[in-house]
């Protein structure tokens, strides 16, 4: 049954798959990702090749590529196993694959292998991965606007995602994100980002480091009355983030989002009262 229900899950999100898929980033992933096989395939090409098997067929992999490859294929199936979105997914096995072609093309040429290195680079600089455009209802803040939106009304519960364009955890987490946004924006509970690898000085002044080392990216605060209530991950006294998987379900049961939800939705009709009031009177 579970097996059925992943199968259909993904056949529903086939068609964004090939969206995402189609974008200049993933595909020029998908060529640097069997680079390897391309060259150690190809006839013509593979003829030239060195190889360590016995019979000398240098068109199929040797017993030390076979071996390489297998290792680093259970590296990401450990590391998959925390992966929440697709994202994350194409991800880790686009990482992992570019990680085995280095060691592979280094092991057979060294020159092929700094050919790969510099083209890694390349595409790093030029093909970013691709930045969410869904529907969603967040505020975004700059360091000028943040600490007055917090503090304009002390009734208003605000939920912000501290992040940084550059982190992939945060490009894969801004789906998830919007998602809980679009369910459970209201009048008394509101949704906002504020992107600290810009603005430094507001991850100084609410203690998020930017460190790739840290984990704190993405943190997300509940703030009540313009102060802090609680946030996720929590960091311990070495200023290192606490293991924490950004996943929906995880989010609602922490922030208790879904009673949050029913008391913030009773501002909207204080409001709506107290203009329907005002503008009889």
């Amino acid at each position: 049954m579970a097996l059925l229900t992943a199968l259909f899950a993904f056949l529903y999100h086939l068609p964004q798959v090939y969206k995402w898929l189609l974008k200049p980033y993933y595909i020029a992933s998908l060529f640097m990702s069997v680079a390897f096989l391309l060259i150690r395939k190809t006839p013509g090409i593979c003829e030239h090749l060195s190889t360590q098997r016995e019979d000398g067929n240098s068109c199929d992999f040797d017993w030390r590529e076979v071996e390489i490859l297998m290792f680093l294929s259970a590296i990401v199936m450990m590391k998959n196993r925390r992966a929440i979105t697709i994202e994350q997914h194409l991800g880790n096995i686009i990482l992992f694959c570019k990680v085995a072609n280095v060691i592979l093309f280094f092991r057979l040429d060294i020159r092929l292998g700094l050919l790969y290195l510099t083209l890694c680079i390349v595409s790093l600089m030029t093909c970013k991965p691709p930045i969410y455009m869904g529907p969603e209802y967040i505020k975004y803040f700059s360091d000028k606007t943040i600490d007055d939106e917090l503090e304009k009304d002390n009734r208003v519960t605000w939920i912000v995602e501290f992040f940084a364009n550059w982190s992939p955890e945060c490009q894969s987490f801004a789906s998830v994100y919007a998602d809980l946004s679009l369910k459970y924006n209201c009048a008394g509970l509101k949704f906002g980002k504020v992107d600290i690898g810009r603005y430094s000085e507001v991850a100084k002044k609410y203690r998020v480091s930017t460190s790739p080392l840290s984990k704190q990216l993405p943190s997300l605060v509940l703030f009540q009355g313009g102060k802090e209530i609680m946030r996720r991950p929590q960091v311990d006294k070495k200023g290192r983030a606490v293991s924490w998987a950004f996943t929906e379900e995880n989010i609602i049961r922490e922030f208790n989002l879904n009673e949050l939800y029913q008391k913030s939705k009773k501002l909207g009709k204080t409001k709506g009262e107290n203009y329907n009031d005002s503008y009889f009177k």
